[in-house]
């Protein structure tokens, strides 16, 4: 159904792209840091962190650098095939960008699709198309949604502040609807609604994030690292660990 033709991760200041004009193409770029700017159909297109642009290959773009600003995204060039059933947000006429809420799930996944390219491990053209549909049914799905509310997003900014400072610890609902004043079902739901993760799955996959920098990165041992991220249970942190990466601990070390 889809076929990735380019993918690559962009850092620094200095970068500039023209769009292919091929009818059945896409391109999709997510901006992890910094900010940079497209012109799209002669239009000025700012992009910071955590927004998407899906371009169809029929329009005519081109993007580059902010001078002086540092800036990282991940970008996919694809192609889609003619078929009877097809995502709606691959039928678009038009750009599409969003700020989103899903942007840890999506900014994981094309993650994936980099790491494949850059790994080459077998199957790897076929793992990273998977990744991608993956990706790209979430995205239709907060398409679906509609546009998040800037107070949605400023709520959740904050209760995912609060996470990156406790993540070690239990966080409750009741932790968070504290933190947006909100009651512990709403923070919850909230929550859930705008980033396709429950608190419990975002902070266990914060956890992992932190597992991997330091099980490559420290002389800690495995028992050490879960005891320090609040795993009491050392297979409990096997567990998850398996579950998020597909590995597990000692692959990393």
């Amino acid at each position: 159904m889809i076929s990735i033709s380019e993918v690559h991760q962009d850092n620094g200041a200095e970068w500039y792209e023209e769009g292919s004009g091929h009818e059945q193409s896409f391109h999709l770029s997510l901006v992890t840091y910094g900010r940079c700017v497209y012109w799209v159909n002669e239009e000025k297109v700012i992009l910071e962190k955590g927004d998407l642009l899906l371009i169809p290959g029929h329009i005519p773009f081109y993007g580059k650098s902010v001078p002086t600003v540092v800036h990282t995204k991940y970008v996919i060039n694809f192609r889609k095939s003619i078929a009877e059933r097809v995502l709606p947000l691959l039928q678009l006429q038009e750009p599409f960008k969003q700020k989103l809420g899903c942007f840890e799930v999506v900014h994981e996944r094309l993650k994936g699709i980099w790491t494949q390219y850059k790994e080459r491990p077998a199957y790897f053209e076929l793992m990273a198309e998977a990744l991608l549909m993956e990706a790209l049914i979430y995205l239709n799905q907060e398409k679906d949604r509609g546009i998040i509310p800037s107070e949605k997003h400023r709520r959740v900014d904050s209760m995912k502040q609060y996470i990156s400072t406790h993540y070690r610890e239990k966080v409750t609902k009741e932790e968070l609807g504290d933190v947006i004043s909100t009651t512990p079902n709403y923070a919850a739901t909230l929550f859930k609604t705008v980033t396709n993760q429950t608190i419990s799955e975002y902070v266990h996959n914060l956890r992992m994030k932190t597992a991997i920098y330091m099980l490559t990165e420290s002389q800690l041992t495995i028992s050490e690292i879960a005891d320090y991220l609040g795993y009491s249970d050392v297979s409990y942190f096997y567990r998850i660990f398996k579950r998020s990466t597909g590995g597990s601990p000692s692959d990393f070390q």
